[in-house]
């Protein structure tokens, strides 16, 4: 993002207006973006202990699955929240009948419900979790089509995650979202300040660019 401002300083003052503008409109969060939120901004991970190549694995796999631009990330935010990006993590022991047997495992925290849903996925490789994940949150889409009637594509996949991830209820999930959500809008909020802040550091004030358009 800043070498592109950096190359808008040497454009002319009306293809630099333009150029702007189209910089301005240009909303699309870049994975090299979202993946520097996650090593810097995961509560749960220190930064200097975040695996960054396995986050690198992690977005290689929400790319199979055309994620809306709204909602990159979303298996990071997970991760982070779950896991503290933790394949080793083991939790929920209180859910199981002798209250000290984990039953959420690795980096997803996935029951052993997903294995048999999936069969094959090892709960403790991050890729396999991650692929098992995202497989069964796009398979609650075309449910949640009919029953949520969503126009946009964010709030379909929304209400696909917070239904895949969730136990089933009476009447569906439409209006409910993943915790995840919060931590992800979060790092998407940082990536708009941060981009804002590069474009009125090396951007001259509209008067200015005004003023030379009729020069």
């Amino acid at each position: 993002m800043k070498s592109i401002l950096i190359a808008l300083l040497l454009l002319t003052p009306l293809q630099h207006q333009d150029a702007y503008a189209a910089t301005s409109a240009d909303e699309a969060v870049l994975y090299e973006e979202i993946v520097e939120q996650a090593i810097n901004n995961c509560p749960n991970k220190k930064a200097e202990k975040v695996n960054s190549a396995l986050l690198w694995e992690l977005v290689e796999i929400e790319k199979q699955f055309n994620v809306p631009v709204k909602l990159r990330g979303m298996i990071l935010a997970a991760a982070c929240k779950e896991s503290g990006y933790n394949p080793s993590a083991k939790g929920d022991r209180k859910f199981s009948k002798d209250g000290k047997t984990p039953m959420a495992i690795g980096i997803l925290q996935m029951w052993k419900i997903y294995e048999k849903m999936y069969p094959g996925i090892d709960r403790t490789d991050p890729k396999s979790a991650a692929t098992g994940w995202m497989k069964h949150i796009v398979s609650r889409i075309p449910k949640v089509k009919r029953l949520c009637k969503y126009r946009t594509e964010e709030r379909i996949w929304v209400a696909a995650w917070v239904t895949g991830i969730r136990s089933k209820k009476k009447g569906g999930r439409c209006k409910e979202r993943p915790l995840h959500l919060k931590t992800l809008k979060k790092w998407h909020r940082n990536i708009e300040r941060e981009r804002k802040k590069e474009r009125e550091q090396y951007m001259p004030p509209t008067k200015a660019l005004q003023k030379g358009d009729g020069c």
